[in-house]
């Protein structure tokens, strides 16, 4: 666990509460846990719930290698009304007919998640925090202006339905989804909808499990006592990246920039082309990568922060 005593720093597993934002939450640690150096990877929608993972201190630093594990989420889906946000924080802005929605069959719906499972090309939602011309597509759609947003390929490893429930009017459909990062839950709903003609949008979503973290292991309030929950920088580079451990020489080297010459055979066989360089006291001294037959440090960690 890293040193309580000194300034925090290390990652924190969050479970957001719906209603609030991702920056709200950042804006909690930074008061409980009396530090400006707070980040998040990966925003979670305001009605969104669920795993939440923070930087604190010099192990902000690792939130690039965080942000882009795939993810799963377990989510609502309402067929038969569609929303301009595509999920429930929006405006109705059409609902099928009682025919429509009667022909929508167990078989159809299969048929339909198995067309969005996969390799599949994904519209985001038009209100998302993507930048279009240097400002948000949600602003430009909410002043009124025409927001036009390009296909990202994304892949659905799993896309199950649980449960059909029919509704006044409508048919929820309870789902678990793993997926890519950058994957737009809210986006396969509509879509889905789309597919069986009667629109959907999304109407609960709660995100459980990102890379090798989960939920379960979240703390639901922040306060000060969370210090005692942060992960090592250590801990959590090796359990991303895989960890290479190094002698206190080698450590000494890479803390100042010196390449390990001849030390790239040692990656053969590792987690990832970037492994987390462990030194012998267990701390992290930083993110090292393969040039040519050397290894160097792609990033560093301070030694009094790892």
């Amino acid at each position: 666990m890293p040193d309580t005593s000194a300034a925090p720093s290390g990652i924190l597993l969050v479970d957001k509460p719906g209603g609030i934002t991702s920056h709200d939450v950042v804006a909690r640690a930074r008061r409980a846990l009396n530090t400006r150096k707070i980040g998040h990877a990966g925003t979670l929608d305001p009605m969104a719930t669920g795993l939440l993972i923070l930087g604190v201190g010099p192990a902000t630093r690792l939130l690039t290698y965080i942000v882009g594990l795939d993810k799963t989420y377990e989510a609502t889906i309402r067929l038969g009304v569609s929303t301009d946000s595509d999920d429930a924080d929006g405006v109705e802005t059409a609902r099928a007919g009682a025919d429509a929605l009667g022909a929508v069959a167990p078989r159809r719906i299969a048929a339909a998640v198995a067309d969005l499972t996969g390799a599949i090309s994904q519209v985001p939602s038009t209100v998302s925090a993507i930048k279009v011309g240097g400002r948000r597509a949600y602003d430009l759609a909410r002043a009124g202006e025409e927001v036009q947003l390009k296909a990202r390929d994304v892949t659905v490893s799993r896309f199950e339905v649980l449960a059909v429930c029919p509704v006044d009017g409508a048919i929820d459909l309870d789902v678990v989804v793993d997926c890519s990062s950058g994957t737009y839950i809210r986006a396969l709903a509509r879509d889905l909808g789309a597919e069986l003609g009667v629109g959907g949008h999304l109407t609960a979503l709660r995100r459980t499990r990102i890379g090798a973290f989960d939920v379960a292991d979240a703390v639901t309030e922040i306060t000060p006592h969370a210090v005692g929950q942060l992960r090592s920088a250590a801990d959590v580079a090796a359990a991303v990246l895989g960890a290479l451990p190094v002698t206190a020489d080698e450590a000494r080297d890479l803390r100042h920039g010196k390449r390990l010459v001849g030390a790239a055979a040692r990656l053969d066989g590792a987690l990832t082309p970037t492994p987390a360089a462990i030194d012998p006291d267990g701390r992290l001294v930083g993110i090292v990568e393969r040039r040519g037959g050397d290894l160097k440090s792609a990033m560093n960690v301070a030694e009094d922060a790892s």
